[in-house]
């Protein structure tokens, strides 16, 4: 009963956030299962231009709750991917290579309408950003990556024996998702129940900086989200990966890391960096893996300045700080 009333209060809050800020959801089928996503519509905004926000394999739309307070410039359209949040039902997760992730993700805007986007992605979610980036070009404006998990958590994925030297938190989820998602909905049940007790914020304390100052409703927001299947899905499709698809990408590119991340360490942003000046590395002091939880602030002036060099036809958005940084990104 008690997990039913914390369960029913932190939907009430999404919902609530929903209404009040002008959220309306879609179903839209895709190849990999029907997808659930929020638009956020801009009063002045043109119909053919989004702000998309793609969520790591730990969570969902919600991920990016801190970052919706303003009135958006363009619309804003949040996806759960298949396999998480309420894209769960009907997922086809066997075929969910970061390819066909990045493709559902284009049909789910094609189905909206869009031509063009900035792509914001966070954890796994950066990973598909920067894909998309690289095959779809002419659509994609900009990316912002936040923690993506790239080269190393592959090499731990491939490899997890030696994982457990360079990166051993993400070595020890991986066999906690592999060990739960035998179980189905009652390995999410038992992570659900954990999630509501003070052990969770101990198991998750890697991902933070400041453990202690995390929210409990954040803590029990990213157990309710887990989907250990997805999640392993995933790891499998990262190892898999052709990160030198990458090189192609020519749009504005921010990739940040937190000082205290457990996921992404600095030399995958060194060797992102080194694919061109057009790509900006920023390691983001105070905070874990989940910056836009514990540096909101930061993520979001960050945001604007990356927003600072789209340019779509005669129309140039963005804020004076983004202008500059694309003066030094062209120089």
């Amino acid at each position: 009963m008690v997990t039913d009333v914390l369960q029913e209060t932190a939907a009430s809050r999404s919902a609530a956030v929903s209404r009040s800020a002008g959220f309306h959801r879609e179903v839209i089928d895709t190849a990999l299962g029907p997808c659930a996503v929020r638009v956020q519509e801009a009063p002045d905004a043109r119909s053919h231009i989004a702000d998309v926000y793609l969520h790591g394999a730990a969570g969902s739309w919600t991920t990016f709750l801190p970052l919706l307070s303003d009135s958006p410039e363009r619309d804003r359209v949040l996806i759960d991917l298949p396999g998480w949040g309420d894209s769960t039902e009907g997922a086809r997760l066997g075929p969910a290579t970061v390819e066909a992730m990045a493709g559902t993700v284009v049909e789910v805007l094609n189905g909206l309408g869009y031509r063009k986007w900035n792509l914001v992605g966070h954890s796994m979610g950066g990973v598909i950003a920067l894909h998309i980036a690289a095959e779809w070009p002419g659509q994609t404006l900009s990316v912002a990556a936040v923690s993506a998990t790239m080269l190393g958590v592959a090499e731990a994925a491939r490899q997890p024996w030696q994982g457990l030297f360079r990166i051993p938190f993400f070595v020890v989820m991986i066999l906690l998702m592999r060990s739960t998602a035998v179980f189905g909905k009652a390995g999410r049940a038992l992570i659900r129940l954990v999630g509501n007790t003070p052990f969770m914020r101990l198991l998750l304390s890697p991902l933070f900086a400041d453990p202690a100052a995390i929210p409990a409703h954040v803590i029990r927001r990213l157990a309710r989200e887990a989907r250990p299947a997805a999640f392993y899905a995933a790891t499998r499709a990262v190892a898999q990966y052709d990160f030198d698809q990458w090189r192609s990408i020519s749009c504005p590119v921010l990739a940040t890391r937190g000082e205290c991340d457990a996921f992404t360490p600095q030399s995958d942003l060194d060797q992102l960096a080194s694919l061109g000046s057009h790509i900006r590395t920023v390691t983001v002091q105070g905070c874990g893996h989940f910056a836009i939880a514990e540096q909101t602030a930061v993520v979001q002036q960050l945001l604007d300045e990356t927003y600072g060099d789209v340019t779509y036809g005669d129309v140039t958005y963005g804020t004076a700080a983004g202008q500059a940084r694309k003066a030094q990104w062209t120089a």
